[in-house]
């Protein structure tokens, strides 16, 4: 029996729910594509045991959850929910959480990620009574950072210098929420 650390969220095209161990080999068919990881600052996966241990151990903390098309019902890609004490980037005060996503090459450019975003920022400002959010970049990701900007974030600093998850030195940029500028953009839509 695989132990729920989530519940289920909905949107319009996406099932936003925990990653299962049966999603091991969808997760590796994404995930071992170097245009997706590396960007984001970790290694592509290098065989489904591998995304298995993903999915046991990264994957398995609370607010994670697998990027599910309605359509077809497969994983295509990943978003979370982190807080300030686990590993993040963002520097975070109490109240507040950081969140991160990716998705498979070919379902780039369709919107899914904003829209799993935009369903993750009303669970952490409405559920979870954030009182900010931040989403952080690696200088030259650009896709990641237009989400954002389709989401509402506002660009908060820069950090340079930092080292990754693969042991390189890169800039990230930081960009932020609050519930203020939230609930001024959700009475816009």
């Amino acid at each position: 029996m695989e132990q729920e650390t989530t519940h289920q969220l909905t949107t319009s095209r996406l099932i936003l729910r925990p990653w299962r161990e049966s999603d091991a080999e969808a997760l590796y068919k994404y995930a071992k594509d170097p245009a997706v990881g590396p960007v984001a600052g970790w290694p592509p996966h290098t065989s489904v045991a591998d995304s298995l241990e993903i999915i046991r151990t990264v994957f398995a903390v609370p607010e994670t959850y697998a990027v599910v098309l309605k359509a077809t019902g497969e994983p295509v890609g990943s978003v979370g929910i982190m807080f300030g004490d686990g590993l993040h980037s963002a520097e975070m005060q109490p109240g507040e959480a950081e969140i991160g996503y990716w998705i498979g090459v070919p379902y780039w450019g369709q919107g899914l990620i904003p829209e799993a975003v935009r369903c993750l920022l009303k669970r952490c400002f409405e559920d979870l009574e954030m009182t900010a959010v931040w989403c952080g970049y690696y200088d030259g990701n650009v896709k990641s950072r237009r989400v954002m900007e389709k989401c509402g974030f506002r660009f908060h600093h820069t950090e340079e210098g930092k080292t990754s998850p693969l042991g390189d030195v890169r800039t990230e940029h930081f960009m932020r929420m609050t519930k203020e500028e939230w609930l001024r953009i959700s009475k816009e839509d």
